[in-house]
Formats: structure tokens, C-alpha cells, sequence
């Protein structure tokens, strides 16, 4: 099973000075994705491949790839993807992944292509859909649990209480998640909300109508697999 992985990029360092060695070695740009999705997709019988923020070939990566997981990173998305101006806390903005991840997005719900969106990723979903963002959790909610939790994310930090759906046969009525975001989905679109956490945020959301169309607020590679094996035996 072909899986695309979105991933991230770097910017590199341009350089004249010697290294330590004497020896001049400019660092290049590089694309780069955290091993752990990679080592959960093929955990689940996978085999990932990375797809670079700038690909404008989604149509045929759509055509040779059984399952997509559209990942978190270091960005926000800009609300003019929601049609909205900035009144809060915008980190990072990548033009470049956010094009790509929304393009693969729509792709996938679409043609039914199985795909799972993690933290960003399923913010991209909900915004491929016609959804909107919190922009800021900590500044745009009143009463709100920490999100950015202080501690490591390979622990949980607090439950999400799930509603009936894909995400309810595979945890329960209740799973422990991790957490390390700022924003959060507002209006989920053409998607249903199954997953709450204590304050209210929304942390899962699917698509009932089609084979695997989820998305979760927090980083089930850094917890448990068997998100990323539902995924697989979807496709």
C-alpha cells in the first residue's frame, strides 16, 4: 500500500565561511517529515511516500497511492484560506505546504481516497471542506484547558470524549490523547464532529460517507498505532 506522507522544508544556510575542517559547505534547503509518521505507516503494512511542499502533480501522486496522511508542522494556515483576516495569534505561515496540503485534501475527499489528517493536517481537512479555524485557542476561548501541553508528547495530556463513528470503534467512548497546538477547528464544514475535549475545543472530525475521511487534533504516531492501521485496512 503507497501512502503520501506531506512534509515540510528548511531553509538552508548560504555560506562562505570555512567549516571546521577549512572547507567551504554551504547547507542547502531541505525537505524533511518526523520519523515517527513514517515508521507508524509502515508499522501498519505501509509503504510511505513523502511528498514535497511545492508538488504541483497531485492528480497523479492521487492515481498511484492507495492512502494519504496529511501531517502537522511548525505552521498555521493563513484565514484567508477561510475568509478571514488575522485577529489573533498567527504563527509560521508556509504558502507553499498549505497550497499543497489543501490540494490534497480536496483531492481525497473527492475521490474517496482514504486519508488521515493529524493535528494540521486535520485543520487542512476541515479547511479543504469549507471549515473555519480558532485561530488562537489560548486568546480567541474563554475557559480553555492548555493545548501546547509543557510535557513530552510521546504522554498523553488529556481525553477527548468521542461520538459515535470511526474514531468510537477503534478507542472507545474516550481516548487519551497528547497535545501541542494553538489552533483548533471552528467550523468543521462538511464534516461531523466526533471527538471533544474537556473545554469544549474540537479535537476529531470525519466523514462518515466515505471509506476513511478522518481527522484528529492530536499526534497518534507518538502514542499508539492503531489509527494508522485503520487507515491501511481502509484502502
Amino acid at each position: 500500500m503507497i501512502v503520501l506522507v506531506t512534509a515540510g522544508s528548511r531553509e538552508g544556510l548560504k555560506t562562505n565561511e570555512p567549516n571546521g575542517e577549512g572547507r567551504v559547505r554551504p547547507k542547502p534547503s531541505e525537505i524533511w517529515v518526523a520519523e515517527p509518521y513514517l515508521t507508524a505507516v509502515r508499522a501498519a503494512g505501509g509503504t510511505p511516500l513523502i511528498v514535497a511542499p511545492e508538488e504541483k502533480n497531485i492528480t497523479k501522486l492521487i492515481d498511484i497511492c492507495d492512502a494519504v496522511v496529511i501531517t502537522g508542522g511548525h505552521f498555521d494556515i493563513h484565514p484567508s484560506h477561510y475568509g478571514e483576516v488575522q485577529i489573533g495569534r498567527i504563527d509560521h505561515v508556509d504558502t507553499a505546504r498549505t497550497d499543497t496540503e489543501l490540494a490534497l485534501a480536496r483531492a481525497c475527499i473527492e475521490r474517496d481516497i482514504p486519508v488521515l489528517g493529524v493535528c494540521g493536517g486535520m485543520q487542512a481537512l476541515a479547511v479543504a471542506a469549507g471549515g473555519s479555524l480558532v485561530q488562537d485557542i489560548a486568546t480567541d476561548l474563554e475557559n480553555t484547558i492548555e493545548h501546547e501541553q509543557p510535557t513530552a508528547p510521546s504522554t498523553p495530556w488529556h481525553e477527548v470524549t468521542l461520538s459515535k463513528g470511526r474514531l468510537y470503534d477503534i478507542f472507545g467512548s474516550v481516548v487519551e490523547v497528547n497535545s501541542t497546538h494553538h489552533q483548533s477547528v471552528k467550523q468543521a464544514g462538511s464534516f461531523s464532529v466526533t471527538g471533544i475535549a474537556p473545554d469544549g475545543v474540537i479535537e476529531a472530525i470525519e466523514r462518515p460517507d466515505l471509506r476513511f475521511c478522518v481527522g484528529v487534533q492530536w499526534h497518534p504516531e507518538l502514542l499508539c498505532n492503531r489509527l494508522y492501521e485503520a487507515l491501511i485496512l481502509s484502502c
